[in-house]
């Protein structure tokens, strides 16, 4: 089809979707404060509010109502990390059909409760949407389920278009750019091809994490592109590969893919709810992630974008991850190495050459009698003052290392600060992310078979989806291809950090 008969297709579809038996027409903010600091103006389309908490019932409700009564008598099926799996269990509860909904293990518990709550089943496999959609593929073959689509179907994308018909009602005035999240596809080329339809000077922005990005690596490609691994913090788009017909849309109607970090998403996080007093959740907050970062590039004044805040359902112990990545996401924390005299009064005068900032963190141990390390935290306005700071110390005669974008530091040093070690041999460092999900730390140490002894071990939980962890283990020279293969088999990501010079000043072996 060419690109008029598509919008003109989808138009009608999107217009005669019957979404209202279970949505609401989900207000459209602006935020005051981040308006007035910025100069452009941020507006918040508050999916949110619905009562599943996202925009997925939409679609959801829009494919079962057209389905014949003889496909929802043998009960429906979906794959999904949580807000689809919702979406589709109200949608039965309300249309009298039985749900079954096959979810990662790794599926915040907030959205499983809340899918039994609805009434369906759940089956938990793989560790993201994609090895979910395998399990139900073979469900459905083996049952005869009615398998209902999360996002590469053309009565779900039209029922996620509703939230672009309502945009374009709700701000018919000055309207630069609409920013939607996107995982498999469908909210973004449901938006896309309504907005390019009614109004094709607005300018329609799908957004992605950077360790998710299929749709992005897709596009440029040219064709689907499988990611070998997705992040996992933004579960609501963790998917490995878009579908047929939302890649199609996409690449069409899209006007370009952003991509944010975890503390950028993080730090929009923090705005939503300064701006709302609600907590979305990292999917739901993508989509102003990459406005705010749009804005700063371009150097904007007076645009108006709106942000689609997806959904807000997650789980309460990842905000204590959230509240740490949002400090770093806006740059207003400087982690530094600092190196003083080991004399009477140098702590002091180093101090004052703070001046009156607050330390966050300050971490010491006498290792060495005529100089030492400190590793300090500060609270900073932005990333300049830390430039500033660096260069202040360094006129002072402090040597000083800025560990503020080390992650290695961040996560693991600060918490460890003063274990040197002396007498071990060949110990090599590696900084691994484990799977949040029971038996994660058992396989590590029977993948390990008690060839290498551990010499260090340091884990915390974020209440992310994974687990960070550093380890030391005594690894003879010989012995190394060996370990790299048995790392390699294991399945986790890890690096390599012995040489890493954070390591190396706080916890590398004096001999």
């Amino acid at each position: 089809m060419t690109d008029k008969q598509l919008k003109e297709k989808y138009l009608r579809k999107i217009l005669n979707s019957r979404v209202y038996d279970v949505a609401i027409e989900s207000p459209l903010e602006e935020m005051a404060a981040l308006s007035k600091k910025t100069g452009c103006h941020f507006l918040l389309k508050r999916e949110d509010l619905q009562s599943v908490h996202s925009f997925k019932l939409r679609g959801a409700y829009n494919k079962m109502s057209s389905l014949p009564p003889e496909a929802l008598a043998k009960g429906v099926l979906a794959a999904s990390a949580g807000n689809h799996a919702q979406g589709v269990a109200l949608s039965a509860a309300r249309l009298g059909a039985k749900a079954t909904i096959v979810m990662p293990v790794t599926t915040p518990e907030i959205k499983i409760s809340s899918v039994r709550a609805l009434g369906a089943g759940i089956v938990l496999a793989g560790d993201s949407y994609s090895d979910a959609a395998a399990e139900a593929a073979r469900l459905v073959r083996e049952k005869a389920y009615t398998f209902i689509p999360p996002y590469d179907d053309e009565d779900v994308i039209a029922g996620q278009g509703t939230v672009a018909m309502e945009i374009l009602r709700q701000r018919p005035g000055r309207l630069d750019a609409v920013f939607v999240p996107v995982g498999g596809g469908g909210f973004a080329a449901g938006v896309a091809v309504y907005i390019k339809a009614v109004r094709p000077e607005v300018k329609v922005y799908g957004v992605e994490p950077v360790d998710s990005d299929c749709m992005d690596r897709s596009i440029k490609a040219g064709r689907r592109v499988e990611l070998a691994n997705v992040g996992l913090f933004a579960d609501g788009v963790a998917v490995k590969k878009p579908g047929q017909l939302t890649f199609d849309l996409c690449r069409r109607f899209l006007d370009g893919i952003i991509r944010v970090t975890t503390a950028e998403t993080c730090a929009a996080i923090k705005d939503v709810f300064e701006a709302t007093r609600a907590i979305c959740e990292p999917a739901g907050a993508l989509a102003l992630a990459a406005a705010k970062q749009l804005a700063k590039r371009q150097k904007a004044k007076g645009e108006t974008y709106a942000c689609i805040i997806s959904g807000a359902n997650m789980n309460f112990d990842r905000i204590r991850f959230v509240s740490e990545e949002t400090e770093i996401g806006e740059k207003r924390e400087a982690i530094l190495d600092c190196r003083i005299p080991e004399t009477r009064g140098a702590f002091k005068a180093f101090i004052r050459r703070i001046g009156k900032r607050s330390v966050t963190e300050f971490n010491y141990r006498y290792s060495d009698p005529s100089e030492a390390h400190v590793f300090v935290g500060l609270a900073v306005k932005d990333l300049d003052e830390t430039k500033k700071l660096v260069t202040q110390l360094a006129a002072a005669g402090v040597e000083t290392i800025d560990l503020s974008d080390d992650e290695l530091a961040k996560e693991h040093i600060r918490h460890m600060v003063g274990g040197h070690t002396r007498g071990i041999r060949d110990e090599v460092v590696y900084a691994f992310e484990f799977p949040e999900r029971p038996g994660a730390l058992l396989d590590f140490l029977e993948a390990m078979s008690n060839r290498w002894n551990i010499t260090l071990f340091h884990y915390r939980n974020h209440g992310a989806d994974h687990g960070r962890v550093l380890t030391g283990l005594q690894v003879p020279l010989a012995e190394r291809k060996a370990f790299a293969a048995v790392v390699k088999a294991l399945g986790y990501a890890a690096r390599e950090v012995t040489d890493a010079p954070a390591y190396r000043v706080f916890l590398g072996n004096r001999d």
